[in-house]
């Protein structure tokens, strides 16, 4: 395949985090002769973080296929509907519809599911109990790196949960899923209700919130599959 047709791939995080761990998947992506790119969204807004992905696809300059990791599945949710966008990867994501937000997708979680230590706000921004951290967004890692996570948390804005969806990219555009089987942050039930409704054609693998730390080679594996598929 010629990497000309091959669309370039933009790794989108989600709360809590930056973009330092897709690490293993840029690795991994990068020596099947893909091209990467990492957006450092802020996580302050929907509308900030989308811009933050229009200005990486300006500097793709071609097509490109969006990944997006948790709430980075409402940034390319919205982001996807960028002409340059061939193609959605959601990894653990929210995949939410016109008007829906993360606020919304969680008003109702099910009996039994493991809600998510988030501390009440503080000025204006969400951080996760450093002493959940582990159980609850990275069971699968070791304790250490779990530790450093919850230690460099970033702030996640009041204000991205409540962003709304103008147009779901994923009624247009071709969507793949992952879902995390072990999940303590979206419930896998979840996952794969959002991901039968956006008609993606879904993997699932074992895994936390963190999969696409812990299982850096299954979520690349989809990517490139994704990529082959668009090309």
């Amino acid at each position: 395949m010629s990497t000309s047709t091959r669309p370039a791939v933009v790794l989108i995080h989600g709360g809590f985090v930056d973009g330092s761990g897709w690490r293993g998947v840029y690795d991994r992506l990068r020596a099947q002769g893909h091209r990467v790119a990492v957006v450092q969204n802020p996580t302050v807004s929907l509308e900030g973080d989308v811009a933050a992905v229009k200005q990486v696809l300006d500097d793709v300059g071609g097509p490109a296929l969006l990944v997006g990791h948790s709430y980075g599945g409402v940034v390319i949710t919205e982001s996807g509907n960028d002409e340059r966008v061939t193609g959605l990867v959601y990894v653990a994501a929210f995949a939410p519809d016109k008007g829906e937000s993360v606020n919304t997708l969680i008003a109702d979680p099910p009996p039994g599911a493991p809600v998510p230590p988030i501390l009440p706000p503080r000025d204006g921004y969400l951080f996760l109990d450093r002493d959940k951290f582990h159980d609850s967004f990275a069971g699968d890692l070791s304790s250490d790196e779990a530790a450093f996570m919850a230690d460099s948390q970033v702030p996640w804005g009041v204000g991205a949960l409540g962003g709304t969806v103008t147009d779901a990219a994923w009624r247009a555009k071709p969507t793949w899923y992952l879902v995390a089987s072990d999940d303590r942050m979206i419930p896998p039930p979840a996952q794969r209700a959002m991901a039968d409704r956006a008609g993606a054609t879904v993997r699932e693998v074992p895994g936390s919130h963190s999969v696409y730390v812990s299982q850096p080679q299954a979520t690349a594996d989809l990517i490139h599959t994704a990529v082959q598929s668009l090309s």
